[in-house]
């Protein structure tokens, strides 16, 4: 198994689904769980079992699932505050006096922000940027928008590595960090980036120009999906659906 970026290379039917098909999978799965209400707690669990069976069809280890899950934190730490700062009728929890909608409001934004990050994990473990970048392209998303994305995944590895080599250089003078004086010196150091970033950026658009370009970059993707990939590939958003619109049905 190899990794480029976020992408977890190895070979599974999630792999071969077309980055466009998941895309609108995705969309269309986030939307039914944030449309569940919060108290249908059997809705939540059938989403969680259909995400892990997606999770292992994909054989994406526990490890890179559970460690890219990290993105989560600071919704998790605003979830544990909720019942001590909510108002409202008050139920006692192991000797402390919680809010009952701060509790409910807690598990709604863990249950479904756990959900959607999962599967923002699925997408970008199982899909390579250059594909999300066909897929949306597929889904036309303007071109502008492609090709400033596509500028965007080229060049943050290149601005990155701009930014260890100030880093290393500075250290190298004796810089150690931690003091507000030195605060100065990483002002300084991210201002210089931004200029070096946006001098490169000219130099690349006017290589561009002087090679023909016209505004519009070649076409990523000339092949769509299948109706048979796009069946698969929604199979768990549309089951989602059903869940969702039943839950709405069971709350009324």
């Amino acid at each position: 198994m190899s990794g480029d970026g976020l992408l977890v290379a190895v070979d599974s039917p999630v792999h071969r689904v077309p980055a466009q098909v998941k895309l609108v999978a995705l969309f269309v799965f986030v939307l039914a769980v944030v449309s569940t209400p919060a108290a249908i707690f059997w809705a939540f669990g059938l989403y969680a079992v259909m995400l892990v069976a997606a999770v292992a069809v994909a054989k994406l280890p526990a490890t890179v699932v559970s460690r890219r899950l990290a993105v989560e934190t600071p919704f998790i730490v605003f979830a544990l505050l909720l019942p001590f700062v909510a108002t409202g009728p008050q139920v006692d929890v192991l000797g402390l006096h919680l809010s009952q909608s701060g509790v409910l409001g807690a598990w709604n934004v863990l249950a479904k922000g756990t959900l959607g990050v999962i599967a923002a994990i699925l997408l970008s473990a199982t899909t390579a940027p250059r594909d999300l970048l066909a897929g949306l392209e597929r889904l036309r998303l303007p071109a502008t928008l492609v090709a400033i994305l596509s500028f965007m995944v080229r060049y943050l590895s290149v601005v990155s590595d701009d930014l260890h080599r100030m880093r290393v250089a500075r250290e190298s003078r004796g810089y150690t960090g931690g003091r507000v004086g030195h605060l100065k010196a990483v002002a300084g150091g991210v201002g210089a980036l931004f200029v070096r970033s946006f001098e490169r950026g000219e130099r690349v658009h006017l290589a561009m120009r002087s090679r023909g370009y016209t505004g519009r970059m070649p076409l990523l993707s000339v092949s769509g999906a299948t109706r048979a990939q796009w069946f698969e590939g929604l199979a768990i958003s549309l089951a989602a659906v059903t869940i969702a619109v039943a839950a709405r049905v069971v709350s009324l």
